[in-house]
């Protein structure tokens, strides 16, 4: 989408000292047995702990097929690199909310064409309206052509078009 090329992709992030060490003594505390390794069961005790919500099935399958075939579970370094990036994405998703808040100037939830282009505008000065226009437009179609609130454009539906990675149908080469 416009955000990856405007340079708003996740940075590479490093956790500070002290959160690097609560990771490790959360992983400590939900390998109970001390076996090396976190069970889904115990992966998802570990989410609840550092991130407030447990983590769907979905979820969960998807880092256990992640995990090294070999071994019975999450690892400690597998569970640091997990961690890592889910907080890095939780940091993207709360700039983004920022963003797209500080644009939202009459508070509605939303942004309309007018909206968008006073945004862009301070932004990106130079940005012809036609691309604005594209973009704005793009932002609220989805896949197969289903477009969402005709002539507004809410944070849920960018939060959409990032889950769905249209980046892939970008308007900038």
């Amino acid at each position: 989408m416009f955000f990856s090329q405007a340079g708003a992709r996740p940075r590479m992030w490093e956790a500070s000292p002290s959160e690097h060490k609560k990771w490790v003594e959360v992983f400590k505390a939900c390998d109970e047995e001390n076996k090396g390794y976190l069970s889904r069961e115990d992966f998802k005790v570990a989410v609840v702990m550092l991130f407030g919500y447990k983590p769907s099935k979905i979820e969960a399958d998807a880092v256990m097929s992640s995990v090294d075939p070999n071994t019975s579970g999450i690892l400690l370094k597998e569970f640091l690199d997990i961690v890592r990036k889910k907080k890095e994405a939780q940091l993207y998703r709360n700039e983004i909310r920022h963003i797209f808040t500080a644009f939202d100037r009459h508070y509605r939830g939303y942004l309309t064409l007018e909206d968008f282009k006073k945004a862009f505008k301070q932004v990106a000065p130079k940005l012809s309206e036609r691309i604005i226009l594209e973009v704005f437009r793009a932002t609220s179609i989805l896949p197969f052509g289903y477009q969402l609130n005709v002539g507004k454009l809410s944070y849920e539906m960018i939060h959409v078009g990032q889950a769905l990675d249209l980046d892939s149908w970008s308007l900038f080469p």
